[in-house]
């Protein structure tokens, strides 16, 4: 089961894995953010619990789409401007 999610997962472009990544900054900042909002702790906890989960569901689908390549690129690049901008 899981090889065929895998191999469904990696047929997405480099970008799609990018874009879905970038997604999971929002989704940790919800889990935390809800903190803050007059709600029960009991409420707080459920959507602390939801959206932390669907963070690093998202994250580490990106990962899976984005492969081992695809990170080193993404690293390279990121080395690359920060370099730049010294």
């Amino acid at each position: 089961m899981g090889e065929k999610i895998r191999n469904f997962l990696q047929r997405f472009s480099f970008r799609t894995g990018v874009i879905i990544m970038a997604l999971c900054i929002p989704l940790y900042i919800i889990s935390f953010a809800q903190a803050m909002l007059p709600i029960s702790a009991t409420t707080k906890t459920v959507l602390f619990f939801v959206f932390y989960g669907l963070a690093k569901l998202v994250k580490y689908t990106g990962l899976v789409i984005v492969g081992a390549e695809g990170w080193e690129r993404i690293k390279r690049r990121w080395k690359r401007k920060n370099d730049v901008a010294k």
